[in-house]
């Protein structure tokens, strides 16, 4: 799959494209309801598709420090394109110059003069452009202008729930991982490289994988059985503690550590992809290691159940 971040590149190597665009966090039932009008029509019509993605996120560029925790970075967008069978992604760089852009500026020069849109799926509610001001009937009578067509897919709706990041950014905070599950049809997941820790684990009896986070705080905070992906796509029953670890940690800093339950090797530098199946407890402070330790044996203990280790 081409990836680029810019659409006279992609319009060079493509010609005229079937696209889609949006934030995609999260690729849930609803992006993925998307995606399949995405490539029915560009079959129909022998088109290479293309999903644009804005980076950084709108609410990222507008307000950092206030904007939604992120689901998922960049390259795990590219990578559930790449199953999915998109043909390329367009990195949007949603920058001043694009953010200053009026709707009608943006979908003439960068989705038919520099992308050579030929049809566009949308959510039903995506609006684009300066102040939000375009959207789906916008679009509609400027592709009658310009010779591009224009198709909005309706809500995804679960057990009487619109499908939305903003509801599995919700079940994730109540540490709700069944559900989450239902709302993305895999388990979430974060990836991360292992990296050099303080070795507490080993210390606790308990030694542990850290991974670098990518956010600037975790969507979800506590103690829970995951199932760890390794490079070789094997994957592994453990349980996984996500937060800040207030009994051992004087300045708050995110963290993600792993046990794997059945493991013996060398970790350091390896990518993991870690599956949440099901939450155990909060995060607490625990008065004491002793307090720490008699608590994780006991997470333990919950863990190996559940995988029938025990």
């Amino acid at each position: 799959m081409k990836v680029s971040d810019q659409p006279s590149e992609l319009q060079a190597i493509l010609g005229p494209v079937v696209a889609t665009i949006g934030k995609y966090d999260g690729m849930h039932l609803g992006h993925q309801s998307i995606l399949s009008s995405l490539r029915s029509a560009a079959a129909k019509l022998g088109l290479p598709s293309v999903v644009i993605l804005s980076e950084p996120q709108p609410e990222e560029f507008f307000a950092p420090d206030k904007a939604p925790l992120r689901l998922m970075p960049f390259a795990d967008k590219v990578d559930f394109l790449t199953t999915q069978g998109i043909d390329a992604v367009l990195r949007m760089n949603f920058d001043k110059a694009i953010s200053s852009l009026t709707a009608d500026e943006f979908i003439y020069s960068y989705l038919w003069r520099d992308l050579g849109l030929c049809h566009l799926v949308i959510g039903d509610d995506f609006k684009f452009g300066k102040n939000r001001a375009g959207d789906f009937s916008l679009l509609q009578r400027n592709g009658a202008e310009l010779g591009f067509t224009v198709d909005a897919v309706e809500p995804c709706l679960a057990q009487g729930e619109r499908v939305s990041s903003t509801l599995v950014r919700k079940y994730l905070e109540q540490g709700n991982c069944e559900r989450v599950q239902q709302l993305l049809a895999r388990p979430f997941m974060i990836r991360g490289i292992v990296q050099q820790g303080r070795r507490l684990g080993r210390q606790l009896g308990v030694p542990t994988a850290n991974l670098a986070l990518e956010t600037r705080e975790p969507v979800m905070r506590g103690v829970f059985i995951v199932e760890v992906e390794l490079v070789d796509g094997s994957r592994n029953p453990a349980i996984a503690n996500i937060g800040f670890k207030p009994t051992v940690t004087e300045v708050p800093e995110p963290s993600l550590e792993v046990h794997l339950l059945h493991f013996d090797g060398n970790l350091y530098g390896k990518v993991l992809k870690v599956h949440f199946i099901n939450k155990i407890r909060d995060e607490k402070r625990f008065d004491g290691l002793e307090a720490l330790r008699s608590q994780i044996q006991q997470d333990l203990t919950q863990a190996k159940t559940f995988f029938g280790l025990v």
